[in-house]
């Protein structure tokens, strides 16, 4: 009976965070934020795309990171045509564990501090086959590996900023999704194999989603006294190429009911990743717009989260 009520909360907060009503916090509301490095993964489009844009405004030197050179430079150069202001392309493919050190070195032999890393970008309800270079499931290994190996390479930076700020913090931003209310996790499919193929692809969704919640609060709990603010968040549902791999009639009726435009799914994050209050809810799971909301209960589970992070460290030891 318990079970049945806790799935009943979950599905009636997923629907509830889908129909918020209209923001209270605006990106006017933002301080000045000259002096401040920031990264966003996925920055070429969409809600990182949107998060670029309102930090740029700002005064933020933002890393734009993204897989595709191309795309990231026109987005670069639409972006100084809006705000006079030009983001910096990093080489970043978060499904590649090669590529995520090269771009951390990268940006480590340009920056000597990071303030503020927006981990943005991510794969959803791609193929089941698909998996990373590395053989680890794609959305996992995009949304949850990919981004902890990156946020774990850049510790350095952060701390820098962390001692360069005039709040004396340096922030991680994960962008999570309703997703995480709806699975766990099934460990035995976080990589290539029988387990995995029998699972829905909007399942190995949800659960990187969940995932990505998990690691943000163990964040926290972990660098907290050294400075780092970890927040994890549903941006709500947005309208952008995330859902790439939806079908065509389901996207049509996911635009006319539920879905809205990329600026309204930067809130939150920005919020997070910008404004003082924030300082007060390290790792904290925010919900549409910009409140702090509570995730499924197993994402508050030290040993769910201990687990997660011993594993994680495990697949990129000795990278």
């Amino acid at each position: 009976m318990g079970g049945a009520f806790s799935g009943l909360r979950n599905i009636i907060a997923v629907i509830s965070q889908l129909f918020p009503g209209k923001p209270e916090f605006s990106p006017d509301q933002i301080p000045d934020l000259t002096g401040q490095v920031a990264i966003v993964t996925g920055g070429n489009t969409g809600i990182g795309k949107e998060t670029v844009k309102v930090l740029l405004q700002h005064n933020t030197k933002v890393y734009m990171a993204s897989r595709n050179k191309e795309k990231a430079e026109s987005a670069i150069k639409e972006l100084k045509e809006m705000t006079g202001r030009e983001a910096i392309f990093l080489q970043l493919d978060l499904s590649i564990l090669a590529s995520i050190k090269r771009a951390a070195q990268e940006f480590s032999s340009k920056e000597p501090a990071l303030h503020a890393l927006y981990n943005n970008a991510g794969v959803m309800w791609c193929p089941v086959d698909l998996v990373t270079e590395d053989g680890y499931d794609l959305q996992f290994g995009t949304n949850v590996l990919g981004h902890f190996y990156f946020t774990e390479l850049l510790m350095p930076a952060l701390f820098a900023g962390v001692e360069s700020s005039p709040d004396h913090h340096a922030r991680v931003i994960t962008t999570a999704s309703s997703a995480a209310y709806l699975y766990t996790l099934n460990w035995d499919t976080f990589k290539g194999g029988q387990a995995r193929l029998k699972m829905s692809t909007e399942n190995l969704y949800s659960q990187s989603k969940f995932g990505n919640v998990v690691v943000a609060r163990e964040l926290s709990k972990r660098y907290a006294d050294k400075g780092i603010i970890s927040i994890s968040l549903n941006p709500g549902g947005i309208d952008t190429e995330l859902q790439r791999y939806v079908p065509d009639g389901k996207r049509k009726f996911m635009r006319m009911t539920i879905l809205r435009p990329a600026p309204w799914g930067a809130l939150t994050q920005l919020w997070a990743g910008t404004m003082p209050g924030a300082l007060n809810h390290n790792g904290k799971f925010l919900i549409p717009w910009a409140k702090v909301g509570q995730c499924r209960k197993e994402a508050y589970d030290d040993k769910i989260g201990e687990q997660l992070w011993n594993w994680l460290q495990e697949q990129i030891k000795d990278r």
